[in-house]
């Protein structure tokens, strides 16, 4: 009869990690990295110091799989770029606010955000996010030009609203429905989509 093996952290290594990467979020977001500890992180996570090391293999590992987004959620980035041109601000929007809401994407989505505030290795990983994953799948825009200043400023209202709505939670936006918040903002960012972005100069009279 072979062997049973003991239960251990490999057996459980999913529900450890999981544990210990959501205390790391909330430790670096909240403390950022100069203040924040291994065994800081061990402690609210509830398990051996050690782990950490064993499945992260150090304090920067861990700060970059904590705000690491989920590959899926990028996959979906993408996906939703390819949405009709007519209908792609409302789609936008309402990817943001399904990401937000999931159990996987929000916490690490919160985590980037506060942890880059303060941390400049976050900052960079944030920056590349923004300008790899969420602005350069586009294809907005007469030129490449056009193409960044339009889904830059897609990209900085999503974000903004993000911010008021989940992590600073300012009211009534917080609690607003999400069709009510894509019946208020989604036609804005259809005009980064296919509006004119420049005003025309207007003549000035001198006597």
């Amino acid at each position: 009869m072979p062997k049973k093996t003991p239960p251990g952290p490999r057996d459980e290594k999913g529900v450890l990690s999981g544990r210990i990467l959501a205390a790391a979020r909330d430790e670096f977001a909240t403390h950022g990295w100069a203040g924040t500890t291994l065994r800081a992180i061990a402690r609210s996570a509830d398990v051996d110091p050690a782990l950490i090391y064993h499945y992260f293999g150090s304090k920067e590992g861990l700060l970059d799989a904590a705000t690491t987004p989920p590959q899926r959620w990028l996959d979906g980035v993408a996906a939703t770029w390819n949405t009709a041109p007519d209908e792609l601000g409302s789609a936008l929007l309402r990817l943001m606010l399904s990401a937000w809401a999931d159990d996987e994407i929000g916490p690490v989505l919160r985590a980037v955000l506060l942890t880059a505030a303060h941390e400049e290795s976050t900052r960079e990983k944030l920056r590349r996010i923004v300008e790899g994953s969420l602005m350069g799948v586009s294809r907005l825009g007469a030129d490449d030009r056009d193409r960044a200043v339009r889904s830059g400023l897609i990209s900085s209202q999503m974000m903004g609203l993000a911010l008021m709505r989940y992590v600073w939670r300012v009211e009534p936006i917080a609690s607003m429905t999400d069709d009510e918040l894509v019946g208020a903002v989604a036609p804005n960012l259809q005009r980064y989509v296919e509006g004119e972005l420049t005003a025309e100069p207007t003549s000035q009279h001198v006597d």
